[in-house]
Formats: C-alpha cells, sequence, structure tokens
C-alpha cells in the first residue's frame, strides 16, 4: 500500500469536515475523489499534505505514519500537490518555479530539460514571468509536481475554472502521464472525466466515505450515481 487513510478526522474551526474517512491508493493506480462541492474532497488531500491538521486518524505513506508532517517533509518523501488554487510564482520565470519545486523533490527521470519536451507550451516561456493563462499555470503547476519526481501526485480539480477548449488539454496531459504509470489521488468535479481517468474511485457526502470500488463497479450502481454525483 503506497497511501493510506485510517479513520481520519479533520475540522475547520468546529466544523467537523472529514469524519472517519478511510482509503488506499497502491503504487500505479490513479483514484479518484468523487462528490458534489463541499463534500470533502479537496479537504482530504490538504489534510494529507498537513495543510488541515488530522484531528484523530493516521495517515500512512509506504506503511509508515505521515500523519501532520509538514508539506516540505512530505514532498521529500515523495508526496506532490497540485492545488486548486495552482499557487504558480507570478513573478519568477515558468524555468525558476520548475527549479523552485526540483528543490523540494527528489533527483529522477523528470528533469526540466523532459517538462519542456512533454509541456511545449512552457518551454516556449522558459525564460518569461509566469504571468499565465489558466490552462498554462495549470500545465505548470502539474509541470512542478513532476519535475519534483513524486511517488503520487495529489491533483485537486485541475480543469476548474478553465474553458472546455482548454479543459480538455489539461485532461490529455492528466491522460498521458497516468499513462506512463504515475501514481494519481484526483479530486475533479467533472465525475465521468475523472472516472475516465481512474482505476479506482471513493465517493464522499458530507465529509464521510458514503461508496467505493472499481469505476466500473461505481458505474453500475445507479442508486449511488445518481444521489451522489446526479450523473
Amino acid at each position: 500500500m503506497l497511501l493510506e487513510l485510517d479513520c481520519v478526522n479533520a475540522y475547520y474551526d468546529k466544523s467537523h469536515v472529514l469524519q472517519d474517512v478511510s482509503l488506499n491508493v497502491d503504487a500505479g493506480e490513479v483514484v479518484a475523489l468523487l462528490g458534489r462541492n463541499g463534500s470533502g474532497r479537496s479537504t482530504t488531500c490538504k489534510t494529507i499534505m498537513g495543510l488541515v491538521p488530522a484531528r484523530s486518524g493516521t495517515i500512512s505513506f509506504k506503511g509508515k505514519p505521515i500523519t501532520n508532517k509538514s508539506p516540505f517533509a512530505l514532498a521529500q518523501l515523495g508526496i506532490a500537490f497540485v492545488p486548486e488554487d495552482r499557487r504558480i510564482f507570478p513573478n519568477l520565470t515558468v524555468g525558476e518555479n520548475l527549479r523552485l519545486a526540483a528543490l523540494a523533490g527528489r533527483k529522477g527521470e523528470w528533469t526540466e530539460k523532459r517538462i519542456y519536451e512533454t509541456f511545449a507550451v512552457l518551454g516556449e516561456r522558459k525564460d518569461k514571468p509566469a504571468k499565465l493563462s489558466g490552462g498554462e499555470q495549470q500545465m505548470l503547476a502539474i509541470a512542478r509536481a513532476l519535475v519534483a519526481n513524486p511517488e503520487i501526485i495529489l491533483l485537486d480539480e485541475p480543469m476548474e475554472g478553465l474553458a472546455p477548449l482548454v479543459a480538455r488539454s489539461v485532461e490529455e496531459v492528466v491522460r498521458s502521464i497516468r499513462s506512463e504509470g504515475n501514481t494519481i489521488l484526483l479530486v475533479e468535479q467533472n465525475a465521468q472525466v475523472a472516472m475516465s481517468l481512474s482505476d479506482r474511485g471513493y465517493v464522499l457526502s458530507n465529509g464521510r466515505v458514503v461508496g467505493s470500488g472499481t469505476i466500473a463497479e461505481l458505474r453500475g450502481d445507479e442508486a449511488m450515481m445518481q444521489r451522489y454525483l446526479a450523473v
């Protein structure tokens, strides 16, 4: 088991936002967190990354507890987070954004050169300030995660707020890095897109896991799909 959450509870002040959340991700899998807005999907990623403290329960990575470790420590262990708001440094160049991310990560196959070969638009702008369009920002955010050579990427709403054509290009990027065997925990509002990219999924509602299984199993449960995903 690469990543495992066991009965994790997390709060925003007094609001109990994650309630006994248990899930796991194996190496080489893409696992989707599905559910409506406010269901706890993004909070799950933030709790794994130590950005929202887990009040109880255990988060383990490669069999060792990592609950409430700092984001920097988790990056060094091999966990990368692509947040919904992307957090690009616009006053740095594209190349500087990548090199900064690489410092917190590990050496591996994803070099700056390979990033530019994979993301041509970033190569064209590598020496320019990262004042980019929404789609280009998302490409850079994903590239920053890859250049750290993680063992798992937490990908939070990669297509949020993008025009349909741009969203499809980001979807193809995710599909491409998935085909290379990268492990991904995916949060994506568009359930159909998320399921098309994933091997398994967990359905969250009001901070609880209310369903899980292979994508085929989830698609086959029409009552749950209608109740929690409205698809």
